[in-house]
């Protein structure tokens, strides 16, 4: 447990003025590509040219119309966009094996920065206002080192975290951030993998329903390291964590996963990017979700990038909701962008849709009840990703966990009727996506 105050914080320098113009088109956020000509034309989204600094007034006001905050509640998160942000010191219980520590650390540590800068306003107000930095490392022991942070005590007053998880090379750990209670929260998150280590990193929204989180994830891969990536989302009012891994070294290997549940009235949203950026990368991204009750409401939103220095990329991106009743919505939109032709593979899926029926029937028909079959549809639909964490306990929590949202949540099955958003769809690179 840790309660010190380091001192007031210090701003990380911004990106020249001259990137925040090209020509007259920016809009919204979006910027023209740069082949063909395309800076005479309104662009559509290029993820690797977005406007990219740690200082909040940089960013103009946010009005919903932006490529980025288009699907966002902002009457919600609007107090999260300010620069008035709490971004002091706070509680916190770790639980952490002889090779990994944690500690506060000043606001101006040479860590900060080095996976990452802020490319949206949310982002922005909680870097400016960090005044303390809470820095967690795992060392190389030879052994596998774990630590899980637990935070239940933001209050309700908007507030800013700061967190840098570095993994030195050739070291072997996992991480667990376990968020719980009350919050008003707007946090980054960095992520350094030095070369030859394989760290996992897993956050869980377990958060009180009055709960609002924006949460940008930075990640810097190094040369054949390998990050493996989890997103768990269950609770919360507003919850959105939006995680960008850089494959900037050769043979960086990353894994990136997300299960998320949403219940009536919860907004749960994943804008992930993936920029592979050296020879012979690897990425699989693989997110899974549930939605029931009136205006349940998840958004996935799934960016790769395969750049011309990528040569040998192999990539693959999807991501998968099940309805479970009426009245819900779900946005997926999976975006690959391939500027070399001379890669291993890339593709991409998307699919949203109700149970199968073939599936209840065949379990119906072996004398499993209607109610239970629904509930073993559903587990195995997700449990699929919660087992990629590799920390059984946390995984048997997860599974009981989301065994609670559907007892909570029963319901009439969804019909053909449902509101479905992006209908069963897939789309494919060079070697083509697999639905």
């Amino acid at each position: 447990m840790s309660s010190s105050t380091p001192p007031p914080h210090i701003d990380q320098p911004t990106e020249p003025a001259s990137t925040l113009t090209s020509g007259g088109t920016d809009q919204h956020g979006a910027r023209a590509h740069s082949d063909g000509g395309w800076d005479t034309k309104v662009p559509v989204q290029t993820r690797s040219e977005r406007f990219r600094s740690g200082d909040v007034g940089a960013f103009p006001a946010v009005t919903g119309r932006e490529v980025n905050w288009k699907f966002a509640p902002l009457d919600k998160i609007r107090p999260l966009l300010e620069s008035t942000l709490d971004g002091s010191a706070y509680p916190f219980l770790a639980t952490q094996s002889a090779g990994a520590d944690v500690e506060w650390g000043r606001s101006d540590d040479p860590r900060v920065g080095g996976a990452g800068l802020p490319e949206d306003r949310a982002a922005a107000a909680a870097w400016s206002a960090r005044d303390a930095v809470l820095t967690i490392t795992v060392k190389a022991t030879g052994e596998h080192e774990s630590m899980t942070v637990t935070r239940s005590d933001f209050g309700t007053h908007p507030r800013a975290a700061h967190t840098v998880i570095t993994a030195e090379q050739h070291a072997e750990g996992i991480v667990v951030i376990d968020n719980r209670g009350s919050a008003l929260l707007s946090e980054n998150l960095e992520i350094v993998v030095r070369d030859g280590a394989r760290l996992t990193v897993v956050t869980v929204q377990d958060w009180d329903d009055d709960a609002v989180h924006v949460s940008t994830h930075f990640a810097e891969v190094g040369r054949d390291a390998f990050l493996k990536h989890v997103v768990v989302s269950l609770g919360g009012d507003v919850v959105r964590v939006n995680p960008s891994t850089h494959l900037g070294a050769q043979g960086a290997d990353a894994e990136m996963y997300g299960v998320y549940f949403a219940d009536a009235g919860q907004y749960i949203e994943q804008q992930v990017y993936v920029d592979h950026d050296a020879p012979n990368t690897r990425s699989r991204v693989n997110y899974k979700g549930a939605l029931q009750g009136a205006g349940a409401h998840t958004v996935w939103i799934g960016d790769v990038l395969i750049g011309r220095t990528a040569p040998g990329t192999d990539s693959y991106e999807q991501n998968r909701n099940l309805v479970l009743t009426d009245g819900t919505r779900a946005d997926s939109i999976p975006n690959l962008e391939i500027e070399t032709g001379d890669i291993e593979g890339a593709g991409h899926a998307s699919a949203t849709g109700r149970f199968d029926d073939e599936q209840l029937f065949y379990l119906q028909a072996r004398g499993i009840p209607e109610e239970e079959a629904r509930r073993l549809v559903v587990l195995g639909f997700l449990v699929e990703v919660i087992q990629k964490i590799g920390a059984p306990a946390l995984e048997e929590r997860l599974v009981a966990a989301v065994e609670q949202e559907l007892a909570e949540g029963r319901t009439v099955l969804a019909g053909p009727a449902a509101d479905l958003v992006g209908p069963e769809s897939t789309g494919a690179g060079t070697t083509g996506a697999d639905a």
